[in-house]
């Protein structure tokens, strides 16, 4: 009787001390505070909660220890919560968490102490943010984590030891980001690693000597990377037995590509550029070799390689491209006097790319710094100095310099530098970048340049830097782009100018950022955008404008970007919204942000064009009473119509009828008329008097019904509803 008296003494403490607007699950020690206006982390939540659901709120920054008072948490989910920043200790004091997704926020850095604390978490999701770095280290606290969910950033460059302290991690993620350069150890801290993803990246070859420290993976995914050529023994993976190589570049393998891989059993090569392979002899274990879409050659040159498959019993897929007579025919049923030459040349072989020379550091480090010879870091972080120190170690390849008063940073600064990748100079006063400062940083992928004073950037200033990709100029001076500036950074991807005073982009601000895929200019005071200022960035996938003065959408501004996936116009002084002003971005739009604009109307065919691909929509706290049909946004994933006043009357039933079937949590709240205000729009009885009610609650056609009406799917990020025991309803 006393442990029952107690635990139902703790249930009466949690269902008092359940914060509003969140329902709580005392049975099971569950909080969801879903698609709320949360701005900070409850300090209410029951101590003995187990699984905390936030997402959809806006927190922006979790500080340190921001869930001390909840110690017995295992579950928690922050996903859609607008979180730019982890401070850390973020998370100290949840030891006891298993699983924590932090995925579709803004995080754009991983410090060291992020994610201290979590000694028991298993699961780590961070896919869909803009991670750009990661610092060493921020993985060391994880000791039991099996699965590391990096998928969908911006991570360009991998530093040796990355990962050093997932001892028993199995999946890395690293699907849908940008890399293209890998340290040779970057992956030899995790000896359980099993499945390792590096899909969608932007690798030129093969990273052979990275790979070869992961003896016990068994599945190796590297399709969609512009590969062009598998050299010889390029692949040591002792126990590698599936092998993912398609839609890539390849024009050639070498015979003895996988001779270090004994225990390959399938070799995915589709939709690659091969005319043919020659005999994989190395391969002794292969069963499988797939080469479906490829343009195959079926001559005489393809014999050896036809006999092979024979002689050692694997299965080939694919079909003949040519000659003519041939064409179709599947690999399988060719037989070798069918297989001839007319005239034919051999295609020429590749060149091997020649082996770059390695650099050791033979410099001391300046005085007054730390480097370290391990990490190949170096630091003078803090120390009052006036000018840049040179003489660090030739291999240096972070180099943190921030908070000094360097103001300037002449011609030459980082002499002998040429293995630096990531150069940290923010807050140290800087007001001018002569010509020449980054003359011979050839590996230098990463700058951050925020809170300084710069006004104006010449392009000069970033000589020697063509591997530049990305740019952090964040709280500073400009009252305009640098025109010009991105002439000489060819592989310019992400540009960051948020919190300047830009007053307008115009025509040549961009000239030269062919490459650039994400554009950060948030916090500004921009009030146009000509029509032809984006024209250079035909690749741009996300555009932030947030906290900016707009007063309409810039849609002439919008043509001609046809990979534009996230559009962000939040905190703009938008009051309406005309017909057809997303149609030039409707094919690739996926997240429109349309929060927080005083919105007032949204013309009947504002949305025109978008549909299926639309995934989340963000609408609150606006101040329109209606909102246009979206009966085609069958994708939907996340809509937020929270704190907009929806005048609940018969013109709103259809609408009323989508929300009672989505799958969604949505905050759609009635502003009138005065019997229904403040009663959500799914349980308004206002709609009871409206011509149709019955046949439309029986099952009559609805022009708002969508996939995500129909029947619920898995995939609805903020679709769970409540669970029985909830001490409130949310609906």
């Amino acid at each position: 009787w006393g442990l029952l008296l107690l635990a139902a003494a703790l249930g009466a403490t949690a269902a008092a001390r359940c914060p509003a607007p969140c329902v709580c699950d005392n049975l099971r020690a569950h909080v969801l505070c879903l698609n709320g206006s949360l701005t900070a982390i409850p300090d209410t939540i029951p101590e003995l909660t187990r699984k905390l659901d936030l997402r959809g709120n806006s927190f922006m920054v979790i500080p340190a220890g921001a869930f001390l008072a909840t110690p017995y948490l295992t579950h928690l989910d922050l996903q859609h919560c607008k979180v730019e920043r982890l401070e850390e200790g973020a998370f100290r004091g949840l030891g006891r968490l298993v699983y924590l997704n932090l995925a579709s926020n803004g995080i754009a850095l991983l410090y060291q102490e992020s994610l201290d604390g979590l000694f028991s978490l298993q699961q780590l999701i961070l896919e869909g943010n803009r991670i750009e770095e990661i610092q060493l280290g921020a993985f060391g606290h994880l000791a039991s984590l099996t699965v590391l969910d990096l998928r969908a950033n911006a991570l360009v460059y991998l530093p040796d030891m990355i990962f050093q302290g997932l001892q028993v991690l199995r999946w890395l993620r690293l699907s849908h980001n940008a890399l293209h350069v890998l340290g040779t150890e970057a992956f030899a801290a995790l000896p359980a690693l099993r499945r390792l993803s590096l899909d969608h990246n932007e690798l030129q070859a093969l990273p052979g000597e990275a790979l070869a420290r992961l003896d016990g993976a068994t599945r190796l995914d590297l399709g969609h990377n512009p590969i062009t050529y598998v050299a010889e023994e390029a692949l040591a993976m002792a126990s590698l037995r599936h092998l993912f190589l398609d839609h890539a570049s390849l024009q050639d393998v070498a015979p003895d590509a996988f001779a270090r891989s004994p225990q390959l059993r399938i070799l995915d090569l589709r939709e690659n550029q091969l005319q043919g392979l020659p005999p994989l002899a190395g391969a002794g274990g292969l069963v499988r070799v797939s080469l479906d879409g490829n343009p195959l050659l079926c001559s005489c040159l393809l014999r050896p390689f036809h006999k092979w498959l024979a002689r050692a019993r694997v299965q080939a897929e694919g079909a003949c491209a040519a000659p003519p007579a041939l064409r179709g025919r599947s690999l399988n049923s060719l037989k070798s006097p069918e297989m001839r030459c007319s005239r034919l040349r051999p295609p020429p072989s590749p060149t091997t790319p020649p082996e770059q020379p390695s650099s050791a550091g033979s410099r001391q480090c300046p005085r007054g710094c730390v480097c370290s010879p391990d990490f190949h870091h170096g630091s003078c972080e803090n120390r009052d100095l006036r000018e840049i120190p040179r003489d660090f170690p030739e291999d240096t390849r972070l180099l943190d310099l921030r908070q000094n008063s360097f103001r300037t940073v002449p011609p030459d600064a980082f002499p002998g530098l040429k293995e630096l990748v990531s150069l940290h100079l923010q807050r140290c006063s800087i007001r001018e970048l002569q010509p020449g400062a980054l003359r011979g940083l050839d590996s230098l992928v990463y700058l951050y340049l925020t809170n300084n004073h710069l006004s104006t950037l010449a392009a000069a200033a970033f000589e020697g830097a063509p591997q530049l990709a990305y740019l952090d100029l964040d709280h500073n001076a400009f009252t305009h782009v640098p025109a010009g500036t991105f002439r000489l950074l060819p592989n310019l991807i992400s540009l960051h100018l948020q919190h300047n005073t830009i007053r307008e982009l115009v025509e040549g601000d961009l000239a030269g950022a062919r490459g650039l895929r994400w554009l950060y200019l948030a916090g500004n005071a921009i009030r146009r955008i000509a029509p032809a200022a984006l024209a250079p960035t035909k690749m741009l996938e996300k555009l932030q404008l947030e906290g900016n003065h707009l007063s309409e959408v810039p849609t002439a501004a919008l043509r001609g970007l046809p990979a534009l996936s996230e559009l962000k116009l939040s905190r703009n002084p938008i009051k309406h919204m005309g017909d057809g002003v997303f149609l030039p971005v409707a094919s690739s739009l996926q997240h429109l942000y349309l929060d927080n604009m005083g919105l007032e109307r949204i013309s009947p065919h504002a949305f025109t064009g978008l549909g299926p691909k639309i995934r989340s929509l963000y609408l609150e706290s606006n101040k329109m009473s209606n909102i246009p049909d979206m009966s085609n946004f069958t994708g939907l994933e996340i809509l937020n119509l929270q704190d907009v006043p929806f005048h609940c009357d018969c013109q709103l039933l259809p609408l009323h009828r989508w929300i009672n079937k989505l799958n969604l949590c949505i905050g759609a709240t009635c502003g009138s008329p005065a019997e229904a205000q403040g009663l959500k729009v799914k349980l308004s009885t206002t709609f009871q008097t409206c011509p149709g009610w019955g046949q439309g609650e029986a099952g009559e056609t609805n022009p708002y019904k969508t996939k995500a009406a129909s029947k619920p799917s898995k995939k609805k990020r903020l679709g769970k509803s409540p669970a029985k025991g909830f001490s409130k309803s949310r609906a």
